[in-house]
């Protein structure tokens, strides 16, 4: 996905650039992910500052508004069998299982990376 923000010339912050991919996928993205997942993740604060991004269903967060990502925010997944499993940066390692979405994302939060901020405009390269 791309920043959904005009290219009218004037200048955008990064703030505007997150704020404005977070009301895409809580207004206009259902046929890509479960609402439920990212009303669960807007609602923490934190995770509010962070650029979210889709890709085969799963909410992904980045520290950066452009690609290549940070991929160092843990990464919520559904169960086949029932709840959530949350894994680490870049999707390795397992931090932990929960019965409820809203569990999932306090748990990312808890892991978040040292000195983790809002998003920046720029890469990973740019952190």
């Amino acid at each position: 996905m791309t920043n959904r923000m005009p290219d009218d010339g004037s200048s955008t912050s990064a703030a505007d650039i997150v704020a404005a991919e977070w009301r895409y996928f809580l207004e206009e993205a259902e046929d890509l992910i479960n609402p439920a997942m990212v009303r669960a993740a807007y609602a923490q604060p934190r995770l509010r500052e962070l650029y979210p991004r889709v890709s085969h269903g799963a909410l992904y967060l980045s520290r950066c508004t452009e690609l290549p990502s940070s991929q160092d925010v843990p990464l919520v997944n559904s169960l086949v069998a029932g709840g959530f499993q949350v894994s680490g940066q870049a999707g390795e390692g397992i931090l932990g299982e929960t019965a409820t979405v809203e569990e999932a994302f306090a748990l990312v939060v808890a892991h978040l990376p040292e000195g983790c901020g809002p998003a920046i405009i720029g890469t990973k390269d740019d952190l």
